[in-house]
């Protein structure tokens, strides 16, 4: 694991909200790519710049490309607030416009 990928506490909070096909990548594979959107994001770089580790560039730009159509960044970050805010975890002095 790269210094900046999510953690198995952070996995398992993420993991039951990312789509995958039954006869999809293996878990780790998606896992992988999801610390690839998240280095590309985090660091700026292009697609094409994304470390062979996450797996192909080609193939985590098209994992982004079909998650972020269909919704699931969004539908992440509402269940990722909602888990925070059932914990008391959560403080409405950082939402923001």
């Amino acid at each position: 694991m790269a210094r900046f990928d999510v953690t198995d506490a952070e996995w398992a909070l993420i993991e039951p909200h990312v789509p995958v096909a039954a006869t999809g990548p293996l878990p780790r594979r998606v896992r992988d790519q999801f610390n690839g959107i998240l280095w590309r994001f985090r660091t700026g770089s292009g697609w094409r710049d994304v470390p062979q580790r996450y797996g192909p560039w080609s193939t985590v730009y098209s994992r982004f490309n079909s998650w972020a159509k269909a919704g699931m960044f969004q539908a992440l970050m509402d269940a990722l607030i909602a888990e925070a805010a059932s914990r008391g975890q959560v403080g409405l002095e950082l939402v923001s416009v």
